[in-house]
């Protein structure tokens, strides 16, 4: 593919309870790369967000990162590394936003020390960048949904690493922040060699942004690749069960899936 491998899955298994989210997978993904994560409900993209990020440990077979397996990483190591934009993010506590922003910075910070001005000046900046220094006072527990979806995706760009996972990072935004955080993360790769993983659930944004798409379902690859290759009207079908067209939109630069209303 022309570039490095940076996860390499085999075998791999988690479950809960009877439920296989993830079944027998095996999947390797290139570094430097916009990846989509597409399927539908409950077919494990998040389980398997969560194994890449080691927030869970897998119950069979194992993952490489960079050519070593996930369990030989120290914790702050691995921080350093990969950065996750959970799904849910619920907190509790009134931390302000610039306070949770400054989690981020924790695996640069040695133990008992306080943030250095080259920690202060990233959070500025990244505050700056998605347009929330004025929440920067605001406890989070203040703030909508997608206010705090923000915040988070701040908190991982603080983290500073070369790998983000994004978990329906988007979901709570409007379209207009949706945007501007996908055009911030396809900018990083593009500029600034990072490789992003995001599960999506829409087809039209991810075939805007991403370079390579998974389509998973029942916990298993169905199909990867290129998206121009593999966002097609076959795959689909198989793996949501629908009727699409997929064409080249001029407008978009890229394909984009056009779907018809269903008369009872």
């Amino acid at each position: 593919m022309g570039k490095d491998l940076i996860f390499e899955m085999e075998n791999l298994s988690f479950h809960y309870g009877r439920t296989r989210a993830v079944d027998n997978l095996a999947l390797t993904l290139s570094s430097g790369c916009f990846w989509g994560l597409l399927g539908p409900n409950g077919c494990g993209k998040s389980t398997l967000l969560d194994l890449m990020a080691r927030c869970k440990t897998p119950q069979a077979g194992l993952i490489k990162y960079r050519g070593k397996e996930m369990r030989h990483y120290g914790g702050k190591e691995l921080a350093k590394e990969i950065a996750l934009v959970p799904q849910d993010f619920y907190v509790n506590f009134p931390f302000t936003v610039e306070e949770i922003l400054l989690m981020g910075r924790h695996p640069y910070i040695p133990r008992f020390a306080s943030p250095s001005s080259d920690d202060l000046q990233i959070v500025d900046q990244v505050m700056e960048v998605l347009k929330i220094a004025k929440f920067r006072h605001n406890y989070i527990t203040e703030l909508s949904g997608g206010e705090k979806q923000r915040v988070i995706f701040a908190r991982a760009l603080a983290q500073d690493t070369p790998v983000v996972l994004l978990d329906e990072a988007t979901s709570n935004m409007d379209i207009r922040h949706t945007l501007d955080i996908l055009d911030i993360v396809a900018g990083d790769v593009e500029t600034g060699g990072k490789t992003v993983i995001a599960a999506l659930h829409n087809l039209n944004l991810a075939a805007t942004y991403c370079d390579k798409l998974v389509f998973m379902k029942s916990g298993r690859v169905v199909s990867r690749g290129d998206r121009d290759q593999v966002l097609t009207e076959e795959t689909l079908y198989e793996v949501f069960g629908i009727e699409s067209r997929v064409y080249f939109d001029e407008y978009v630069g890229s394909r984009q899936v056009a779907f018809r209303r269903r008369r009872p």
